[in-house]
C-alpha cells in the first residue's frame, strides 16, 4: 500500500511539474517602438519604429 502511495505522489509531482514554454507574439525579445519610446523619455516614437528609420 505505501509503495503504492509513493508511485502516485512521485507521478502526480512529475505531471504537475512539467516543463512549458511561453511564446512572445512577432518579433522575439524585441520591444514596440512606443515603449522604447516611454523608456527613452523621447516626444515620438516614430525614430523607434522600423519602418520609419532613415536609410544612409
Amino acid at each position: 500500500m505505501k509503495m503504492t502511495y509513493f508511485i502516485l505522489v512521485i507521478a502526480t509531482i512529475m505531471l504537475s511539474s512539467s516543463c512549458y514554454t511561453t511564446r512572445t507574439a512577432g518579433n522575439s525579445g524585441k520591444v514596440p517602438p512606443g515603449q522604447t519610446k516611454k523608456a527613452t523619455g523621447s516626444n515620438s516614437a516614430k525614430p523607434f519604429a522600423p519602418g520609419q528609420q532613415k536609410k544612409h
